[in-house]
């Protein structure tokens, strides 16, 4: 049923779940909001606590005049359900303001106009004793023996402020309540390294068949060098035992050799299943111990949750009614015609809901409990999507710390619910956006139209995507790609040998790779490539640096591209208005190069206003990649040649 002063259209909103913040981050309320007639009408974003407490109170602008559309930018000091509404309601002291600027000019109502406003005026009086100024314009209002002109007089700039910080409502209506859930600054900032444990101090310089696993001991030898690139995060796929039945060989091939490993995601043997250490891997006293030097050089551990098991799962002996099965009995691989994965079986939800809900808890419960808070979710959207809701649902509930990322590359509607119904951050097609425009519709998109609910994690290549921008582009390319990801959201990730610009197909058109780690041990020698440089740690090392060097970096909505005047060239800004008066903002602006190939040159128009800024301002900035300062203004001259740099990266030094 409509209020009395009609509030629509509000947003954010998510219909299926709270929309979605961290402490800190400025996002926009709107609302439309109108009413009959020509009295002046204000409303505010009305915030309140976990607890329920009404905490403040926004003001809303229109954004427009005319438009009815009023908005506030707001955020939230720290974690929990928070919840807004929408208050809207009439301003008679601004109403009342606009008619006597009018009547009293024209000596229309005079003396009842004033006596009007020296009613408003000593009513707030009442409600705001600190200000006297309130009730002593009120008293000159009714003194007929002063003009009427020097009367109003009365009503000076101070006093209009104070009337617009204690208005005076009525008709007060209210909205809905809409939720907020704001989780801790990982669900919305940090940058990812993902890397398979077993080929860290793998030996397979041996006889066939002897080949040897590294181990999480061997693999903690590599942390150092992942903290030191300054990432956050680093994500393990699975590391738990793999089936023998049906195993893979190396190249997916159908038939595993003898010490082949086969593919981690197929989960589970005699040694245990979802809860357990591959043997060759370690113990879980190990993981704890992994987990423990991680935290030691300030990373969290992402742990693979990929709800699939191989024909020797405990589960399937266990719980037969867990799988779906053919008319023949045999129960049904996993597929996606053409392709067969005999290695592994998909879980069925429909015939025992409750039971693999309880057991899929309690399998993540037990991570937890040996130091995981982030779990990348493999393949979400070939499950149930109540499944997930509840699941995120009850980990919230206890531990709301806990994060989860959805590896959803699939349909756009599906990719959405799954972030709609819980799931913390996203993959996203970001690998398949290479060109100008599409890189500028899919992050606009991302930065603006689902932003509320859905946080992208853009990885710039996976163990399964390889695209062929990076097969054919070389080092410019990965250092294109980089700069990108790294710079367009706050979370961001590589797989492992993208720093090394690993980029062989496993054959034409493919997007996989040849000799793929999921299916072989692949050690890298990461010294001989540091000492001969080739490697683009480097690089790395200094975007992740300028990541957690500006706040604009941290945050999604900030988002802007400004017009370049080539197809090649990508400019595009994040801008942190300052917290308070006098303090300097925040202002990142990036130009790339997205051929990598050949030098390209044009002119970068700065839309100046969008990042605070007027049309005639100049800028000092500084190239974080180069060291080099500039001066720019709205119309800038630009040449990147990729066999240097792909990028500029500047910051701003006043302001």
């Amino acid at each position: 049923m409509i209020g009395r002063l009609p509030i629509l259209d509000i947003c954010p909103d998510n219909d299926l779940g709270p929309v979605k913040a961290v402490p800190g981050e400025r996002f926009t309320v709107a609302a439309t909001v109108i009413r009959e007639g020509h009295d002046s009408l204000a409303a505010g974003v009305v915030l309140h606590s976990p607890e329920g407490r009404r905490e403040a109170i926004v003001p809303m602008r229109e954004r427009v005049p005319g438009t009815d559309r009023h908005e506030a930018e707001v955020s939230l000091p720290r974690e929990g359900t928070w919840s807004f509404s929408v208050e809207a309601w009439t301003d008679p002291f601004t109403t009342w303001h606009r008619a006597a600027r009018i009547k009293l000019p024209l000596d229309q109502d005079t003396d009842v106009v004033l006596e009007e406003g020296a009613r408003i005026l000593a009513r707030a009086a009442r409600r705001v004793p600190r200000d006297p100024a309130l009730a002593r314009a009120a008293k000159v209002l009714r003194d007929t023996a002063i003009a009427p002109v020097e009367r109003f007089a009365a009503v000076t700039p101070e006093v209009v402020e104070a009337m617009a910080a204690h208005p005076v409502r009525r008709l007060v209506t209210r909205s809905r309540r809409t939720q907020v859930a704001v989780h801790r600054e990982r669900a919305l900032f940090g940058s990812w390294y993902e890397f398979f444990p077993r080929s860290e101090g793998a030996q397979v310089d041996t006889a066939p068949g002897h080949e040897r696993s590294g181990t999480l001991a061997s693999a903690a030898k590599r942390l150092p060098a992942i903290a030191d690139m300054g990432f956050d995060v680093v994500y393990l796929p699975p590391i738990h035992p793999v089936g023998t039945t049906h195993r893979k060989g190396a190249g997916n091939a159908l038939t595993a050799a003898p010490g082949e490993p086969g593919s981690v995601w197929a989960i589970g043997s005699s040694d245990g299943g979802h809860d357990a250490v591959h043997p060759d891997l370690g113990t879980l006293a190990d993981f704890d111990a992994f987990v423990a030097e991680a935290d030691g050089h300030g990373l969290e551990i992402a742990l693979d949750l990929a709800l699939q098991c191989s024909p020797d799962h405990p589960w399937v002996a266990e719980h037969p009614e867990w799988f779906a099965h053919r008319v023949d009995g045999s129960i049904a691989h996993a597929e996606n015609p053409p392709k067969q994965y005999q290695d592994i079986y998909p879980l069925c939800f429909d015939t025992d809901p409750e039971g693999i809900h309880t057991e899929v808890l309690r399998v993540v419960r037990h991570w937890i409990d040996h130091g995981v808070r982030i779990f990348r979710v493999d393949n979400p959207h070939t499950k149930p999507v109540a499944f997930w809701e509840r699941l995120l649902a009850d980990v919230a509930r206890e531990h709301p710390d806990v994060l989860f990322l959805s590896e959803a590359f699939t349909r756009p509607a599906m990719l959405r619910t799954l972030a709609k119904v819980g799931f913390h951050q996203s993959y996203t097609y970001f690998t398949w956006r290479n060109g100008k425009e599409e890189i500028q519709d899919y992050l606009t998109e991302l930065s603006q139209d689902t932003a509320h609910y859905l946080r992208p994690n853009l990885f710039a290549n996976t163990p399964d995507i390889l695209h062929a921008y990076l097969q054919q582009g070389g080092r410019p390319a990965f250092a294109v790609r980089a700069v990108l990801a790294s710079l367009l959201s706050p979370t961001w990730g590589i797989y492992s040998g993208f720093e090394l610009c690993e980029n062989v197909p496993a054959a034409p058109g493919s997007e996989e790779y040849r000799d793929s780690e999921k299916y072989q041990y692949r050690p890298r020698d990461w010294a001989a490539a540091e000492a001969s440089g080739a490697t683009l740690s480097r690089l790395v090392t200094a975007l992740n640096r300028l990541r957690r060097a500006h706040p604009a970096l941290r945050e999604l909505r900030n988002l802007r591209f400004h017009h370049v005047d080539r197809p090649e060239l990508l400019c595009f800004s994040k801008h942190r208005p300052a917290e308070r008066p006098g303090d300097p903002d925040d202002l990142v602006i990036a130009v790339v190069n997205l051929d990598p190939h050949h030098a390209r040159e044009a002119t970068v128009h700065l839309d100046l206003p969008s990042i605070g800024r007027t049309w005639e301002e100049e800028l000092t900035v500084t190239d974080a990649l180069s060291g080099q300062t500039h001066v720019w203004r709205a119309d800038n001259y630009v040449r990147l040649d990729p066999a240097i740099t792909p990028a500029h990266v500047f910051t701003t030094t006043g302001r």
